[in-house]
């Protein structure tokens, strides 16, 4: 697609999720809205997670199976209360989460065309929760188009 004569814009947002624990939330529908209202058709949305504990994923999102296949796996791979660790200042599950949240993203990157996110049938956007204990996280948005 030819850009040529159009000028580029942009809009920054910021909400937040409430967890009630580690699992995957998605965000799908409201960053969908988001770039709906940003008015702008074509672009890319950044998707920011702001936090060394939680991160986002891009994931199926037909079958909620699939949620639980990953929260056991991450649990198998990087147990609560490992020996290995020395940093538990908030208990536990305090470094599993640095290390689930490094092993994932903290950003995302997905083009819009008509205002609407170019995901895949099955794909939606979630929220990776890795601390036990419920949670407020922040979520950035930077909505960059014509």
């Amino acid at each position: 697609m030819d850009c040529v004569g159009n000028s580029m814009r942009q809009k920054l947002e910021t909400f937040t999720v409430k967890t009630c624990g580690a699992g995957l939330y998605e965000l799908t529908n409201e960053i969908e809205r988001r770039v709906a209202l940003s008015e702008l058709a074509t672009g890319l949305v950044t998707v920011f997670c702001a936090h060394t504990s939680a991160s986002l994923l891009i994931q199926e999102n037909a079958d909620p199976d699939v949620r639980r296949d990953l929260n056991a796996f991450f649990r198998r791979l990087v147990p609560a209360g490992d020996e290995l660790f020395t940093h538990t200042a908030e208990g536990p599950d305090d470094m599993p989460a640095h290390v689930k949240a490094a092993l994932t993203l903290t950003s995302l990157g997905i083009p819009f065309n008509a205002s609407r996110m170019m995901l895949g049938t099955w794909q939606g956007i979630y929220l990776f929760e890795h601390r036990t204990a419920p949670h407020i996280r922040r979520i950035v948005l930077h909505i960059l188009g014509t």
